[in-house]
């Protein structure tokens, strides 16, 4: 079942029916348009496809062409599939699934190329739940204040799968609302959110440490904190935001202690479970502690596959379980993760690997700058060239010559950027992650010619 509506206490419903069904969900992400939602249709080969009123006909459409069924459910929960569920028997007895049948599949972003549809299980999904649970000390008493889609890892399995596994509560807010969220914040006990969120609740001055004296968590995930906010956060508030890492195909693999030390710029350390190990890129073998390199995964969390990829599975799902995140990170002393960032943003530059994380954990502290994006583009001399971008902060003006003075000092010269750039924002998926291949779309021809 192929579903792309509003955010919606019945659309929860039917995802919670697709899992006592036996029937495999696939949610997508409300922004895409019919031809993008005819790809993952087709892809899926979904029986049914559920959709907005305000989009039927195109919708039907997609549906009629791949052989679904196609029924409606608006932003008050009402439509064709209402009527149906409305006439539908009293009671219902779940179908029995074992752990390794499939719950749901979740398209990846497909920055290259067409996303991969990430096969999740039962077993993935509730022993993450449980874990997750666990670890957050969620009990029946917990209201979760979500603002988070519930097209994602994040707004539905994380949070959604936590609170219902552990009967707390929550109030479902359709999105994110700066003036909405610190009005409806009294009534909750915890908080999940992204970056975005805790950036623009710090910019209302509303925000303070009496209106969340009586919360008892905050987590943050789906794109790196800046440590910048994790401190301001903590001076405005008293409360220290956990962040953990997890991704589509995993779910969540690690996660800041809920009691203990919660490290600004790192991830915490693998969840009870949870495998973790860094690798050689290359060759695959395990690096010394300390060392950056591939971040592999192996549990219970990890995903069964990819839809009618085995190649890709293969390539990415080694034999003996471990998973190739494509993500860079290092281990300290303590077991603490931290993420260098993606493979695919490795920049390689006469022939030296450059890690962007190491240059924009300077750029970011530099006077005036809110945050940086640090990329590779094509250069005829070196292969790739180093080029920063920076967003200033409010009412702010960045003096980039400067800043290529301090980078002079910290870095070695390969790693310094030949260009830095200006930029009012940066762009960012729905879930609020930068998206460095546009970055680098729109620069490719910088030093062309």
């Amino acid at each position: 079942m192929a579903v792309q509506i509003d955010k919606t206490p019945e659309a929860l419903a039917l995802y919670a029916a697709a899992l006592a069904s036996g029937v495999v969900f696939l949610p997508l992400n409300t922004a895409y348009t019919a031809d993008e939602v005819e790809y993952f249709v087709g892809n899926a080969g979904a029986a049914l496809l559920v959709g907005s009123p305000a989009r039927a006909d195109a919708l039907r459409a997609v549906a009629a062409r791949h052989g679904a069924q196609f029924q409606t459910l608006d932003d008050r929960g009402q439509g064709t599939l209402a009527e149906l569920a409305a006439a539908a028997p009293a009671g219902f007895a779940p179908v029995p699934r074992g752990p390794e049948d499939l719950a749901a599949i979740l398209y990846t972003s497909g920055t290259t190329g067409r996303s991969k549809g990430a096969m999740l299980t039962q077993q993935n999904l509730l022993s993450n739940a449980e874990v997750l649970a666990a670890e957050w000390r969620f009990t029946p008493d917990d209201v979760l204040l979500h603002a988070l889609p519930i097209f994602h890892t994040h707004g539905l399995f994380v949070a959604c799968n936590v609170v219902m596994l552990s009967g707390a509560s929550m109030i479902f807010l359709p999105g994110f609302k700066a003036d909405q969220v610190i009005g409806l914040l009294p009534r909750a006990t915890t908080m999940m959110g992204v970056p975005t969120f805790y950036t623009r609740l710090l910019d209302d001055p509303r925000f303070d440490r009496d209106l969340v004296a009586h919360m008892r968590l905050f987590t943050s995930g789906s794109a790196p904190l800046l440590a910048e906010t994790h401190v301001q956060f903590e001076e405005r508030t008293g409360h220290r935001i956990l962040e953990r890492y997890g991704m589509t195909e995993t779910n969540m693999n690690t996660s800041n202690p809920y009691e203990g030390d919660r490290r600004a710029g790192t991830v915490g350390l693998p969840l009870p479970g949870v495998e973790l190990k860094i690798t050689d890129p290359i060759t695959g073998e395990t690096l010394a502690q300390g060392e950056p390199g591939m971040i592999e995964v192996r549990g219970a969390n990890v995903f069964k596959g990819y839809w009618e990829m085995p190649e890709k599975t293969r390539e990415e799902l080694r034999e003996d379980g471990f998973f190739i995140t494509g993500d860079i990170g290092q281990i300290d002393t303590d077991g603490y993760v931290s993420i260098v960032g993606r493979q695919k943003d490795l920049i390689i530059t006469g022939g030296y690997n450059v890690y962007p994380k190491e240059i924009e954990l300077i750029l970011d502290d530099q006077p005036g700058v809110l945050e940086s994006a640090v990329i590779g583009v094509p250069h005829p001399d070196f292969g790739e060239a180093v080029v920063a971008v920076l967003v200033p902060a409010k009412d702010a003006k960045i003096d980039t010559v400067a800043i290529a003075g301090v980078l002079g000092q910290s870095l070695a010269r390969f790693k310094q950027p030949k260009q830095i750039i200006v930029l009012p924002d940066l762009p960012r998926n729905t879930m609020g992650k930068v998206q460095k291949n546009l970055l680098r779309q729109d620069h490719a021809r910088l030093f062309a010619g």
